[in-house]
């Protein structure tokens, strides 16, 4: 006979419902194993005789219920060799138990035969207990790897292996991410059997209770009230999609992929202002700004039948997980230089062997063409067509200097060729900026904002004298604008 483990479900309720073979099994087993002892029908079972082995001991031992799971399945593995095995679990196995999963996945690999029989899944006993159809859309949930981002709102949810008070903070911990410290859940224990509790609590309270046990699953009802749903992105898609609708807003309606085009550059400046003046409220809102447009677009191409949100996430999830084999790979990465190399190399391959006409292909022309000049030149370095140290950089600006001075000369033809040259300066300096890491158009956005404030303190020393600006000569507004220096303005 070959080696063989068989997998029992003790049921969700008491001996009472447990059918009549498992009861027999279970008392005739030589080698029986249970996951817990602690169920009603084992309590039962142990006046009759019943022997086994629980592996209730393994739990104090890890921090990681993985860890527990993992220790179990190899135990029992090991067990099978020298004689059939009989595995008890709560429930019915294959609803909710790790174990189970983790012996169908290694038996078949070493030989193990696994077979599972017997037990009413807690489901059933608790849509009873709840009178809930399942069929409106529910939920099944691991309490011990519970993540916000899992959460269906409106549907059904059921938290399961809520065993004790820790894993019920951890449960409460993340649902609060997602509903309010109030919100009504139940917390259902022992359901279907003589010892079936139901207790209606508010969220805030669900780690208190002390009746949690190994028996104990949460649930949720679905969420009827809009303004909790607005934190879903679902919600936001949908929102999307009505106001692109039939009945949505006659604005919304008529904007196409051109139209949005200046609205996407207003909205990033936007942000990016909200960043420079550290107003966190500002940038929530910013971003949320450009999220909209990319909805906006994502709807477009759905109404257009060309794309849809799905193919923008599912896009940009397949690239980031490809452009960072550091994380979800085995290629190595100790700092931000070797990530940004790796990086382009995987773009080139992406692009396939055909190499691009120019090194300066993929610079966008629809980007500021101070934030180009940048780009193009860094473009260049990487093949060495730039100067080893900045002097010559510097030498290079000076030059360009006085060629542009030199076309001032006052003719129409002069005022044209001084046009060039004021381009070429800007580039010049650009170049210095690079070596230096300045960034020139972070570097002249500071500037702008320093020019602005000493601009308004020679507004507020105008505005203090009595006297308009005509009244001022230049040189007394100077002196303003040097107060505003020394201020440090």
């Amino acid at each position: 006979m070959g080696k063989k483990i068989e997998v029992l479900g003790l049921g969700a309720g008491d001996l009472e419902q447990l059918p009549v073979g498992v009861y027999k099994k279970l008392l005739k087993a030589n080698h029986l194993f249970l996951r817990t002892k602690e169920h009603l029908v084992v309590s039962e079972l142990e006046k009759e005789g019943l022997t086994y082995v629980s592996f209730d001991n393994v739990y104090e031992k890890y921090d990681q219920f993985d860890d527990v799971y993992e220790e179990i399945a190899r135990t029992l593995l090991e067990e099978s060799q020298t004689g059939s095995v009989i595995y008890a679990v709560p429930g019915h196995p294959l609803v909710a138990e790790r174990t189970v999963q983790l012996l169908l996945e290694y038996g078949p690999k070493e030989g193990v035969t696994i077979s599972i029989g017997g037990g009413q899944s807690f489901l059933d006993a608790i849509f009873a207990a709840l009178k809930i159809d399942p069929v409106e859309g529910f939920q099944l949930l691991d309490g011990t790897a519970l993540f916000a981002s899992q959460l269906q709102l409106e549907q059904h949810m059921f938290i399961s292996q809520v065993y004790d008070q820790f894993v019920a903070s951890e449960v409460k911990l993340t649902l609060m991410e997602k509903l309010p410290d109030d919100y009504e859940v139940y917390i259902v224990t022992a359901a279907g059997s003589s010892q079936e509790s139901i207790e209606k609590v508010a969220l805030y309270e669900l780690d208190r209770n002390v009746s949690i046990n190994n028996l104990t699953s949460v649930y949720v009802p679905p969420v009827k009230d809009e303004q909790i749903l607005l934190k879903n992105f679902v919600k936001l898609r949908d929102i999307i999609a009505i106001l692109r609708g039939p009945n949505g807003c006659p604005w919304d309606k008529e904007q196409t992929h051109e139209s949005l085009k200046r609205y996407l550059i207003e909205e990033t400046y936007e942000v990016i202002e909200a960043i420079n003046s550290d107003d966190i409220d500002h940038l929530v809102e910013e971003l949320g700004d450009v999220l909209l447009q990319v909805m906006l677009h994502a709807q477009i191409g759905e109404d257009d039948g060309y794309f849809s949100i799905d193919d923008i996430i599912e896009g940009l999830s397949e690239k980031m997980i490809r452009r960072h084999p550091h994380v979800f790979g085995n290629t190595k990465a100790d700092n931000a230089e070797q990530v940004i190399q790796n990086w382009q190399e995987i773009k080139q391959q992406e692009k396939g062997e055909q190499q691009p006409a120019s090194l300066l292909e993929g610079v966008s022309t629809a980007q500021p063409n101070l934030l180009r000049a940048y780009e193009l030149q860094k473009r260049a370095a990487k093949v060495g067509f730039d100067w080893q140290e900045i002097n010559p950089a510097i030498a290079k600006v000076k030059e360009e200097l006085d060629e542009f001075v030199n076309e001032l000369d006052g003719t129409e033809e002069g005022l044209i060729l001084a046009k060039k040259e004021f381009g070429d300066l800007l580039f010049a300096f650009v170049n210095v900026a690079r070596f230096l890491k300045i960034h020139p158009e972070e570097a002249l956005f500071e500037t702008n904002e320093k020019f602005i404030r000493r601009f308004q303190y020679v507004e507020e020393k105008v505005k203090n004298s009595g006297r308009s600006f005509e009244e001022h000569t230049l040189e007394q507004l100077d002196l303003y604008w040097d107060e505003a220096k020394e201020k440090g303005l």
